[in-house]
């Protein structure tokens, strides 16, 4: 009744393996068929309902109908649909089908036709038309031929051609719209992969920005740890080379006179240094996470805390949630040094009996936090990282921005301290 979900001209396959490729199997060759088939049937019954001159006038009309198809099958393959060339076949075919039709009601059959292909074939415009044509066609076959020969007949005639017509309608309708709907889902389909592919991009970006990102990051810890070691270099070293070269002046001023006090400044001059040695291997030793050197980040976690749980005679619990997953070595670093800042914080600050450690691993962001029961504090009223250093809280927060983390504090006074670090979850490359 209308186009089938498919084009009806060459879709270049070599054989009907789908069911475009039947249908343009039927559209090549299904028109040679059918008129064949209708001029066989309509051949057997030629004596009963025609005369001598009227099959000799079919005869004549179905060798035209045959170069019509021959004249289509070559034109065809060139044909675009809606072209004139496609709307004067159908109009051809349908004349010829009528004129037959009208000698022998038998060629209704091949007049069928035009209810299969008139949609590529006509101007959408035309398409009503066609149908329409085609219905009067076979009404008239049904109703016992054209032209009429009762008054009954003519009734039956109009009955017919308008429940032809009404199905007709219908079933073209019907085609449009699951036609509508194909190209609405085919374009749906195409949209998502579109988006698919612009989501694809997306994250290769942000795999890229992350990259960068962690450059960054090493690049501003390196300028952060020189601060660092700056200042504790005048802090510790320098106040301490500064003591010695006074206990030495003071041994110089009096080896001679009271060797006894000479050689108390030279001890104190002794121990200065040694204590100044000391810090200096400290602060060397804090340059990077030696932690990280031997284990992943939740071993070295689980060592760290250890550790200073035995240093400071405190209990501490380390548990991880989550699948375990290697992580770049910059956002381990980080994760590292704010635990042990925070446990620094607590060591100093908190005074607790019990501190806890959870490292959480999620779809798409690691979480550290650190919880002690100790007298905790007012946030609000924390000294600023200017005043501290910026190796607290500030240092902390720092540090978790720099890979576009955050750090978050909850506090109050006699309540215990709550430090959660969330960064993104970057896998080792």
């Amino acid at each position: 009744m209308t186009q089938p979900p498919c084009s009806p001209y060459p879709s270049g396959a070599t054989g009907p393996r789908t069911i475009e490729d039947r249908w343009e199997q039927f559209y090549r060759y299904g028109p040679y068929a059918v008129l064949t088939l209708t001029t066989l049937v309509g051949a057997v019954a030629a004596d009963l309902i025609m005369t001598r001159t009227e099959m000799y006038a079919a005869g004549v009309l179905v060798a035209v109908a045959y170069g019509l198809q021959v004249w289509w099958g070559r034109t065809r393959p060139r044909t675009v649909p809606g072209a004139p060339a496609g709307a004067a076949y159908y109009t051809a075919r349908t004349v010829l089908a009528f004129t037959l039709s009208w000698l022998n009601p038998f060629f209704a059959i091949y007049a069928a036709l035009g209810y299969f292909d008139v949609e590529p074939l006509l101007p959408k415009r035309f398409v009503r038309a066609g149908l329409l044509a085609t219905a009067l066609t076979l009404a008239g076959s049904q109703s016992g031929g054209l032209p009429p020969a009762t008054l009954m007949n003519w009734v039956a005639l109009g009955a017919l051609y308008l429940v032809n017509s009404a199905l007709a309608l219908f079933f073209w309708h019907v085609g449009m719209r699951e036609e509508e709907k194909a190209r609405i889902q085919v374009a749906t389909i195409a949209e998502l992969e579109r988006t698919n592919l612009r989501l694809e991009q997306a994250m290769a970006e942000n795999a890229a920005l992350h990259a960068q990102l962690l450059v960054q990051a090493r690049e501003a810890g390196v300028d952060d740890e020189r601060r660092r070691l700056a200042a504790e270099i005048h802090d510790t070293l320098a106040q301490g080379l500064t003591g010695i070269i006074a206990q030495l002046q003071v041994v110089a001023s009096l080896t001679d006179r009271d060797p006894e006090t000479a050689r108390l400044h030279l001890d104190r001059a002794a121990a200065l240094a040694r204590r100044s040695l000391g810090e200096a291997r400290r602060s060397v030793h804090n340059l990077a996470p030696a932690a990280l050197e031997h284990d992943e980040l939740p071993g070295a976690l689980e060592k760290t805390v250890a550790a200073w749980a035995e240093q400071h005679r405190v209990r501490a619990d380390f548990t991880v949630t989550g699948t375990v997953e290697p992580v770049h070595d910059e956002i381990a670093a980080t994760l590292l040094r704010i635990a042990g800042e925070a446990l620094a914080n607590a060591a100093r600050h908190a005074g607790a009996s019990r501190v806890g450690v959870t490292l959480s691993f999620m779809d798409d962001e690691l979480t550290l936090d650190v919880r002690d029961d100790g007298r905790g504090f007012d946030p609000a009223a924390a000294a600023p990282a200017s005043r501290t250093g910026g190796f607290g809280l500030g240092g902390m927060r720092a540090r978790a921005e720099r890979i576009a983390g955050a750090v978050e504090v909850e506090a109050e006074p006699g309540g215990g301290t709550a430090v959660s670090a969330r960064v993104p979850l970057v896998r080792h490359p």
